[in-house]
């Protein structure tokens, strides 16, 4: 008898217990925003060693707390760094070096062969100044979304993509190349599809979201959008490739390379610029001004973070400012969650 009550008391104890324990609720997650931002002072040098208190940030127009701010020198990997919360910005931290994408779009119109030249020459002194553990790719486009060069370090390679290959050539799909590989995740059925620049950023963007951290794409170009009715419209698949590019944390830096003092589709090279926290520059004006004041807004930049304020979902304004001294932010004008 003792023996078959066991079973019935041990369960009468657990059922007891059961009815002590506190209900569990939800499990309740705070998610993270994280911006890159670049801060240079008037003659496009990077600004560092800036603190939280140097900086402000308002989402959708309202002051938001800035959790944490790293440096990340784009120079040279930093593996000794330390590793602050959150997986993004320890990827962000741990990237190996900098990964830079020279984007090439290819016109006929003397105007900006003319320039395309000219910049595919000066783009190598950006090769020159490669970092230890940086990693950078060549493309074009002129109808069709072509890669002339996978990721890679080796310098005499890209210089031989930069002034022969992107003038010259037509290159077949690449096949993948060791980590991090562009062409590892280049949909190549929708590159050769890209009937407008617009929707090579898309695939471009696509494929740049696989590999971690912060990118930098270079866009030597002559116009985005297409004029109709007085105006510049952005093409379709704009708004598709902005989110793109925003999810694969890339940066895009236009470089205007016809030879004009003002044209229509310039209107569209500033735009993403802008959409993406890069700067617009014409190429034939100062071109090699403008080139040092890329390579300043390339040698390193901020990872901030801060809570996502409660509310609704979607986008959001955000704006990155500097408190109580001069210089440039550079940072993306919205994110979406």
């Amino acid at each position: 008898m003792l023996r078959s009550g066991v079973p019935a008391l041990l369960l009468a104890a657990v059922l007891a217990a059961a009815d002590q324990q506190p209900t569990l609720l939800d499990r309740v997650e705070v998610s993270r925003v994280v911006v890159d931002a670049r801060i240079v002072d008037g003659r496009g040098r990077a600004i560092r060693g800036l603190g939280r208190e140097d900086l402000r940030v308002e989402v959708d127009g309202e002051a938001v707390p800035l959790e944490t701010l790293d440096w990340v020198d784009a120079s040279a990997p930093r593996p000794d760094a330390p590793r602050p919360p959150g997986p993004a910005l320890a990827r962000t931290i741990d990237a190996p070096g900098r990964l830079i994408v020279f984007l090439f779009q290819k016109g006929l119109e003397s105007s900006r062969v003319r320039g395309l030249v000219g910049m595919t020459g000066r783009a190598t002194g950006i090769v020159d100044g490669l970092g230890r553990g940086d990693r950078a790719a060549v493309l074009s486009y002129d109808s069709h979304l072509r890669l002339h060069a996978d990721f890679t370090a080796d310098r005499s390679l890209l210089r031989r993509a930069l002034r022969h290959s992107v003038l010259f050539e037509w290159p077949p799909p690449r096949p993948p190349g060791a980590f991090p590989s562009l062409a590892a995740h280049l949909d190549a059925r929708a590159a050769r599809d890209a009937a407008t620049p617009e929707r090579a950023l898309l695939v471009l963007g696509r494929a740049l979201q696989a590999l971690p951290g912060a990118k930098s794409i270079l866009l030597f170009g002559w116009g985005l959008g297409r004029l109709a009715g007085g105006t510049v419209q952005m093409e379709s698949d704009y708004p598709a490739a902005r989110r793109a590019l925003a999810k694969a944390r890339a940066t895009v830096f236009s470089i205007d390379v016809t030879d004009a003092d003002h044209h229509t589709l310039e209107f569209g090279l500033k735009q993403v610029a802008e959409d993406t926290g890069g700067f617009y520059v014409k190429g034939h004006l100062f071109p090699a001004a403008a080139m040092t004041r890329l390579a300043g807004a390339l040698s390193g930049y901020y990872v901030l973070a801060f809570e996502r304020p409660a509310g609704r979902r979607g986008s959001h304004r955000v704006k990155v400012s500097l408190v109580g001294r001069g210089g440039t932010v550079l940072a993306r004008p919205t994110y979406l969650d």
